[in-house]
């Protein structure tokens, strides 16, 4: 999923990741594919949650309020991510 998020990147993009401190997220095959692709990482200092608190409350929330509830089958990945740009979009304008 990253590999094909990072194909759709245009140059000189660089998002962040922003990400709890998952086993995954520290494996070093991730680590490479994130290095070479030159995006940054955001992520909690060990022990210490309140680092990423915004971007932690911002996902719960879109979780709460726009994935959990719903019937996501059959809903293609672009769709998918049409309606999370539609929430982050309501959600900075509201």
């Amino acid at each position: 999923m990253l590999d094909s998020a990072v194909e759709t990147l245009n140059a000189g993009e660089r998002p962040v990741i922003h990400s709890d401190r998952g086993g995954h997220y520290r494996w070093p095959g991730w680590l490479e594919r994130v290095n070479a692709a030159g995006l940054i990482r955001s992520m909690s200092r060990k022990g210490c949650s309140p680092d990423n608190a915004a971007c932690e409350g911002f996902f719960g929330r879109l979780k709460t309020e726009m994935y959990y509830g719903r019937k996501w089958s059959g809903i293609t990945p672009e769709k998918f991510m049409q309606q999370v740009d539609a929430y982050i979009r309501w959600y900075n304008e509201r």
